[in-house]
């Protein structure tokens, strides 16, 4: 059996575990992360985690070969998205296969990157490796990145420092140098609560929330009607999207409270800030003062959950070489969803996203990886081993 063979087998079945841990964002990641670290330890690994103030959250970060300057990052995510309100064909917990489709909630994305990785690493260990390879796996991708800021801190502390970062997204082995940002808010909307028969005594919440949407919606359309000419993003300016919305009691009350969670998604280069700004200054101008007039407790609160940085290609020329030294690639792209790579890059390292399986697969029901795509996953990490044991 050859080694791109036996790895494949292997891929497989450390899939199979991965899928089965239900590892949505924001919960505990003891069991995800407990299973990898043993799973390295067995190889004859350590890993160090990294936690959030919780301590219910975790990253972890191996190095394979010489603890010396230089080498590689392979960075993956462990959460994925829910499942609820999905018509699944099978059990999204337990990865199913069918002919050369394997089903599962983060099958694609991005635990196929993360199984090719942890099926590599017996043969990296065999490999006579010059610079490393490090393996580092981070919490909460989804919802923020939330936990690159936390492994980025316990980076600093290391007394040596990579060099190139290949963040295995699902882009079906293309090389991608760039990606929008992103910035996860939520609105809370505070207002005042009196009986309908008379709704000019009260504050409604649900609909100053409203007006609030609108704002973004007309921002919306100003972006959108100046988009950026022969941009390679699609679509080629910023974005804005509504994702949930909850408020109000009853039909015959004003709502004395409306909350909802949106996102922006700047291109590389604008300052996502100053588009927020201006949806705020709006909010605090000219609603809040009306609203007050009625009932001083009333309010508005924007609120940054995660301002996910963009992947500005600048920083990406080193990593970018090394992925098309060893896949032949001469073509780079970008991308309009996140990752941690813009963290990464902010950092001051060099960062590409290039992985196996495609992204239009992910986060839908019935999400799959083909097992083609595990075995060229599988091939360029062999590849990269050969070319840090020259």
């Amino acid at each position: 059996m050859s080694i791109i063979n036996s790895q494949l087998h292997n891929s497989i079945a450390i899939l199979e575990r991965l899928v089965s841990f239900e590892s949505l964002s924001g919960r505990p990641t003891d069991e995800i992360i407990s299973y990898v670290k043993s799973y390295l330890s067995d190889h004859g690994i350590n890993s160090a985690l990294s936690y959030d103030t919780s301590g219910e959250r975790a990253n972890l970060f191996a190095t394979i070969g010489p603890e010396t300057d230089g080498g590689v990052i392979l960075n993956g995510h462990t959460d994925v998205v829910p499942v609820a309100g999905q018509q699944w064909a099978t059990d999204p917990f337990t990865l199913t296969r069918k002919q050369n489709r394997l089903y599962g909630r983060g099958s694609v994305d991005m635990k196929g990157f993360l199984a090719c990785v942890l099926a590599s690493v017996p043969t990296w260990k065999q490999a006579d490796l010059k610079k490393p390879i490090h393996i580092a796996f981070t919490f909460d991708e989804e919802i923020g990145g939330f936990g690159m800021p936390v492994l980025l801190k316990s980076l600093s502390t290391i007394p040596f420092k990579p060099q190139v970062v290949i963040v295995g997204e699902p882009t079906e082995m293309q090389l991608i140098t760039g990606h929008k940002g992103g910035y996860e808010m939520r609105t809370e909307v505070t207002g005042h609560e009196v009986h309908s028969c008379n709704p000019t005594k009260g504050v409604s919440a649900i609909s100053i929330a409203m007006a609030i949407i609108n704002k973004i919606e007309q921002v919306g359309a100003k972006l959108a009607a100046s988009p950026y000419k022969d941009s390679p993003y699609e679509p080629p300016y910023s974005t804005f999207n509504i994702g949930t919305i909850e408020g109000g009691m009853a039909r015959n009350a004003t709502a004395g409270q409306c909350n909802f969670n949106w996102e922006l998604r700047p291109m590389p280069g604008e300052d996502g800030k100053t588009i927020i700004a201006d949806i705020e200054t709006y909010a605090i101008n000219e609603l809040l003062p009306s609203m007050q007039a009625i009932n001083p407790d009333t309010n508005i609160k924007f609120i940054t959950e995660a301002p996910v940085p963009a992947l500005d290609d600048s920083n990406a020329t080193e990593a970018a070489a090394l992925v098309s030294q060893l896949t032949g690639l001469n073509s780079r792209g970008v991308v309009s969803f996140g990752s941690d790579a813009g963290y990464f890059s902010d950092a001051g390292f060099s960062t590409v996203l290039f992985g196996p399986g495609s992204i239009t697969r992910a986060h839908k029901p019935d999400e799959y990886i083909e097992v083609e795509e595990l075995t060229q996953g599988l091939e360029f990490l062999e590849k990269l081993s050969q070319h840090l044991s020259s």
